[in-house]
């Protein structure tokens, strides 16, 4: 592979070398990018198709002298309030490394950045070898995944307090939301635990370093994520069942107190409807029908009332 070949400016290609380690990243790749790479580093030109495509599936291929590593990790969009996955494709030799993405996940471009403009930096991360390399890029990303998580428990927790101490209309629509982010959160994060899991029990002899230790504590974190994303699934569906029953409870309660008055005013629409008619009825011509029946209707009502409480009803 060359790996000093001329880079044209227009290209979103950097080059990074320290000792006998080249780091290539690729922000925002273009078809112009990949030709390039397809040019100088003769990559599978199927893989390099894959470097472009949102919608590749995660995954790891061996070759004889490189891998090709597919990765997602989970972005949190503003605009839809659901997390989405940022997809990092990584090839890696004895002595290159190749990152190509999107530049929407930050942690993987501060450490270009920071490889680029501090010596301790490259000492650190690029001195050693290419999978020590990639571990530290994996560990970052994984690393960044935390943050996301604990918003998702931060919402979670927030929403069942406002849930038990003040629910209203808004609290299905914020429950729903927050199920699909842990939805999608969870799909993007699982894949993730294969490829890390094949790198921690499979010897690539062109890596020249046993990392096994490594991965595995990255594949625990991953591990943490997902079981905690996992527990917070389980909370959330519980909240759902809580705020069902809760607003279930308010509607009955509701209809009761409507049943309720239907019922007392029930005496007042009888008589109303009796007087009404065009029918002789007794104190029609008394003066003090009207207050008679007023006093009548307010007793039985407040009769209906009494018995009511009586059968603890009201």
């Amino acid at each position: 592979m060359n790996v000093n070949a001329p880079r044209p400016a227009e290209l979103h290609i950097e080059t990074l070398k320290w000792g006998k380690i080249t780091w290539v990243n690729v922000e925002k790749p273009s078809g112009r990018d990949m030709h390039y790479l397809a040019k100088n580093y003769l990559f599978h030109p199927l893989e390099l198709e894959d470097c472009l495509s949102r919608t590749e599936r995660p995954k790891i291929d061996e070759h004889e002298n490189y891998l090709f590593i597919v990765v997602h990790f989970p972005v949190y969009d503003k605009k839809t309030l659901v997390t989405v996955p940022s997809q990092v494709s990584i090839f890696i030799a004895a002595d290159l490394l190749v990152t190509v993405h999107t530049g929407a996940l930050k942690p993987l471009s501060h450490l270009f950045n920071d490889c680029q403009k501090n010596e301790p930096a490259r000492d650190e991360n690029m001195s050693r070898s290419t999978g020590y390399l990639l571990y530290r890029i994996l560990d970052r990303l994984v690393d960044y995944c935390f943050p996301i998580v604990r918003k998702i428990i931060s919402n979670a927790e927030e929403l069942e307090e406002k849930l038990f101490s003040n629910p209203d209309k808004d609290s299905v629509r914020e429950i729903s939301i927050l199920r699909r982010d842990i939805m999608s959160t969870r799909r993007i994060i699982r894949p993730q635990r294969t490829i890390l899991k094949s790198l921690e029990i499979k010897d690539y002899t062109f890596l020249k370093e046993d990392l096994d230790v490594y991965f595995g504590d990255i594949g625990d974190h991953i591990g943490k994520i997902t079981e905690t994303l996992d527990e917070y699934d389980e909370v959330v569906e519980g909240l759902n069942a809580t705020s069902d029953s809760l607003f279930s409870h308010r509607t009955n309660q509701v209809i009761k107190i409507l049943t309720l008055l239907g019922t007392i005013i029930l005496p007042m629409l009888v008589i109303q409807g009796l007087y009404s008619m065009n029918v002789p009825l007794p104190l029609q011509d008394s003066p003090w029908a009207f207050l008679i029946i007023i006093l009548v209707t307010i007793t039985v009502s407040a009769s209906m009332i009494i018995y009511f409480r009586y059968r603890h009803w009201i």
